[in-house]
């Protein structure tokens, strides 16, 4: 399929010719590349470990010997090493001899509260409610749904939910606004803001759409809709841009109601739930939408199948984590025309992410 608006090629009818593929095949090296993958536990705990010894933030600084670090961290200096060495084999640190490392651009990305960190997103990805989660991924395809609730006894919003899980429900909320940077400035200078003066973030954790928005347009005023627990941090978000004058914060349940506006901001929020919920929750923002509403959805799009693409692993993550799914086009279509909404223009905003902008109908 192409989509007209902008010419992406999202064809999904792949001809594959699977005897030519087995007869063409190298044993030794298809060992090899399955080996690779099998290794990719290791590759993030890899990274996890940089991230949690704050390696990026200590190397900042300059090229230092594997006991600085470790003496600066209080770690262990050979186990240190140990970690610094494998973290060079990845690229994420350069070796400049006699135990010394220096960042790497792609090292720099571990470093916290710095434009791009992806510190927070590689912590949360691993912590205990993802982790332990994946434990049941098998089960999870089999029955076709999630299984964090066997794992953590409820589901993954209600566990970030809960008192005693309040610093990691800061650390998977700091880890969207960092994961937002990565589209979010491509999204605003995509999206037309004439006519609109009020925004809506739905589900917008820490409100960091909508506030890069408010920034380039002075004229809007702008709210983040979310679960409780999440909304103080909008707040301080908006207290630090200096934007609370124009800037607001409620709690609420997508689901039931959302705020009336004339644009709404749905990212990385569909691809959590399932095709009714998703339909209600659009269904939601085109009964509240001003006249002539309008919605923005940021969102992965699977593409073409067989060719490599981040979205379709994510899909994984996804059965995991949620009831939710990533969709291809033909299915965002769907749960839009049955919720009052039809898609005008497409576009991609980066990171690997597609914006899809929705008019009322």
């Amino acid at each position: 399929m192409t989509d007209s608006t902008d010419g992406t090629d999202m064809s999904r009818d792949v001809d594959v010719d699977n005897d030519a593929d087995v007869a063409t095949s190298d044993p030794a090296a298809d060992a090899v590349a399955v080996f690779e993958m099998l290794v990719g536990i290791t590759v993030i705990q890899t990274l996890r470990g940089m991230a949690a010894l704050r390696m990026a933030d200590h190397l900042a600084d300059g090229v230092m010997t594997a006991e600085e670090v470790a003496e600066r961290e209080g770690s262990h200096p050979r186990a240190t090493y140990r970690l610094m060495r494998a973290a060079a084999s990845l690229g994420m640190l350069s070796h400049e001899g006699q135990h010394r490392f220096g960042l790497t651009g792609r090292g720099r990305l571990l470093r916290a509260d710095v434009p791009g960190s992806l510190r927070s997103l590689v912590l949360s990805q691993t912590s205990h409610g993802h982790w332990q989660s994946w434990e049941h991924f098998p089960e999870a395809v089999r029955q076709g749904s999630s299984q964090t609730e066997k794992a953590l006894g409820t589901d993954i919003f209600e566990y970030y939910a809960q008192p005693q899980n309040a610093e990691e429900a800061a650390l998977f909320a700091e880890s969207m606004g960092d994961l937002s940077d990565m589209v979010t400035r491509g999204a605003v200078s995509a999206v037309s803001t004439t006519g609109v003066s009020t925004v809506v973030d739905v589900g917008g954790s820490n409100g960091a759409f909508v506030l890069t928005l408010m920034e380039s347009d002075p004229r809007l005023s702008g709210q983040v809709l979310d679960l409780p627990h999440v909304v103080e941090g909008a707040h301080r978000e908006a207290e630090k841009r200096g934007l609370s004058d124009r800037f607001s914060a409620v709690a609420g349940d997508f689901f039931v109601a959302v705020p009336p506006a004339d644009l709404y901001l749905v990212k990385t929020v569909l691809h959590d739930w399932d095709d009714e919920q998703c339909a209600t929750i659009l269904r939601s923002c085109r009964s509240a939408a001003n006249e002539g509403g309008r919605m923005l959805v940021v969102e992965m799009v699977i593409a073409e199948i067989g060719k490599p693409d981040l979205a379709p692993l994510s899909d994984m993550a996804m059965l995991t984590m949620t009831n939710g799914m990533e969709r291809d086009l033909d299915e965002f279509d769907a749960l839009f025309e049955a919720s009052g909404w039809r898609r005008s223009t497409t576009y991609p905003v980066g990171g690997g992410y597609f914006g899809m902008e929705l008019v009322a109908v």
